[in-house]
């Protein structure tokens, strides 16, 4: 399994993308503006989207990527792009995106035996299938409800958190989840610790309290932080004592996972 970083950045500007990941070529893992740069073929091929949450800088590319796909899925007779978010989050996408006024809900077009997306509500704790695929739906804490992913392979697991503050539930699972990779949010520098806060993010000495919770030495790979804030956040980090590997994650790296 190979999982290639569409976008990580915790905002946009000029090369930066928002949260995606495309698992294989036919999952996506959040649909921010990473979405993009994926060319027709490549989004014609999505057959899923895994959704941590509501947050526009991971949703905004559903709509988008569902109208420029419906002509030639249609024409192939291909199933709906299912939607797996829990269901806060697809009441939430429901009401303020599909909703006719936004964007059209594609739920229900091209006609409503025929949509091109399906939403499919998961809770925390669930393994999906998809295909021979196996990816475990985690705790996250946000300021709206959120769940971060663990695509499970044979020799360990690659874990998106999403976004999400301190986080007991986690860390608690991660203890017996073999960690592969971890892909871990750090939105804020540490002199912006109480907006970290208030938000449910991370800063630098946040993180590594966190990190401090997981036992086994791991590759960590810091995501969402700030356009022109990489630098100094990873300052932060890299001035800590840790048993983990960390640096931070790149817009077109691909990660492998043994199956």
């Amino acid at each position: 399994m190979q999982i290639r970083v569409l976008g990580c950045s915790g905002s946009i500007a000029a090369g930066n993308r928002t949260t995606s990941f495309l698992l294989d070529h036919d999952v996506l893992i959040d649909a921010g503006t990473g979405v993009g740069d994926l060319t027709l073929d490549e989004m014609v091929a999505i057959d899923h989207i895994l959704v941590t949450h509501s947050h526009l800088d991971h949703v905004l590319s559903i709509g988008l990527l569902a109208d420029s796909v419906t002509r030639r899925r249609r024409a192939a007779a291909r199933p709906p792009v299912v939607i797996h978010a829990l269901p806060a989050t697809i009441a939430a996408l429901r009401l303020h995106v599909f909703n006719g006024v936004i964007w059209p809900d594609f739920s229900r077009l091209p006609d409503i035996h025929n949509p091109v997306l399906r939403f499919e509500p998961v809770e925390v704790g669930q393994v999906l299938a998809l295909g021979a695929r196996r990816i475990e739906v985690l705790p996250a804490s946000h300021t709206v409800p959120a769940v971060g992913y663990a695509v499970l392979g044979g020799q360990g697991a690659w874990v998106f958190t999403g976004d999400t503050g301190p986080n007991t539930a986690l860390w608690q699972r991660l203890q017996d989840l073999p960690v592969a990779a971890l892909v871990i949010e750090t939105a804020f520098r540490d002199d912006e610790h109480a907006l970290a806060t208030i938000s449910q993010h991370l800063c630098p000495s946040q993180l590594q309290q966190q990190l401090a919770r997981l036992q086994a030495p791991a590759d960590v790979f810091i995501t969402h932080i700030k356009p022109g804030e990489v630098e100094t956040v990873m300052a932060e980090i890299g001035a800590q004592v840790t048993r983990h590997r960390i640096a931070a994650l790149r817009t077109g790296q691909v990660m492998t996972l043994a199956d």
